[in-house]
């Protein structure tokens, strides 16, 4: 989503080398290597196999050898300067959409989703030790209000863990269908009117927690204003001068981390804060992919301080 904003912001060139922190299904990766060509990079990073291959297989037979050169690294993007130190590159540009891929969402296995019943897993990596249910069963009420509370900014936090302690002890809450029933049984009537499904930010604070997501944002964030200040005093970097950094986020949560990272690196006089205001999807994008209404861009300008 926001694919002509994130090209026309970001600006890759040609030879240049992209981090796409988040590959999904390719969509993005896809437009930074036309703009790159074969003399660019591509890093794609993502924690699903599967989206890997998809996006991978994808830039490659729609370019054939108009592609750049593709690595591939199945890893929590907190991991990306790690990943760019071993690979030897600096990035010129790097993206992190935090949002998932529709195929993840549309698959009733990974439970991403309450349209329709499947496991309560919501594990972006698929081999992660811990999923959802395990947190719904096994967490004290006390741990599942903190996360319902922090994560998903729930008034009805401590009503819904204590909601969830008393169905599990019937039996183990095991389906995404049987944990949204529990929670809407709190809040319905305190949302009556809203078109937000009820159960829709505890959901959203559990899929956080099972993959510490704000934890990974946090990471990433560190990592490029501690690049940007060894950039500032001569050294080198996973991120090149005057890298341009692009996060999509999807919630408040994220989107507050994301401007005040980027406020420290312009009050530092470290960076160049390209986006004001966030980004938003037009109109249009909204009719035909709703999923993307809540999406907000931001961009920084690394080392490359202007009015």
């Amino acid at each position: 989503m926001l694919l002509r904003e994130v090209v026309e912001l970001l600006a890759p060139a040609q030879g240049d080398t992209i981090v796409d922190c988040t590959a999904g299904a390719g969509g993005h990766a896809l437009n930074f290597a036309q703009c790159v060509g074969p003399g660019g990079a591509l890093a794609l990073i993502d924690l699903d196999p599967a989206s890997l291959a998809t996006a991978s297989a994808h830039i490659s037979e729609t370019l054939g050898e108009r592609s750049p050169a593709i690595r591939t690294h199945r890893a929590n993007f907190a991991a990306a300067p790690r990943l760019l130190a071993a690979d030897g590159l600096a990035a010129n540009v790097v993206l992190a959409d935090l949002g998932f891929s529709s195929a993840q969402m549309d698959d009733p296995v990974r439970g991403f989703s309450m349209r329709s019943n499947g496991p309560l897993d919501m594990r972006l990596d698929p081999d992660a030790p811990v999923a959802a249910a395990e947190l719904v069963n096994t967490l004290s009420e006390q741990e599942l209000a903190t996360i319902f509370r922090e994560y998903g900014e729930e008034p009805a936090a401590r009503a819904i863990a204590r909601k969830l302690v008393a169905r599990r002890a019937q039996a183990p809450i095991e389906t995404t269908t049987e944990f949204a029933d529990c929670v809407r049984s709190v809040v319905r009537r305190r949302r009556t009117g809203s078109r937000i499904d009820p159960a829709t930010r505890a959901f959203q604070a559990l899929r956080i927690a099972v993959n510490d997501e704000l934890g990974s944002l946090q990471a990433l964030l560190r990592a490029v204003e501690r690049s940007a200040a060894h950039l500032a005093s001569g050294g080198s970097s996973w991120l090149a001068p005057g890298a341009q950094v692009g996060v999509i986020a999807f919630h408040s949560l994220e989107d507050r981390a994301v401007k005040r990272s980027f406020q420290r690196l312009r009050s530092a006089g470290l960076a160049q804060v390209r986006t004001k205001k966030p980004v938003t999807p037009t109109a249009e994008e909204v009719a035909r992919n709703p999923r993307s209404r809540s999406a907000k861009l931001r961009v920084v300008v690394i080392g490359n301080v202007g009015s």
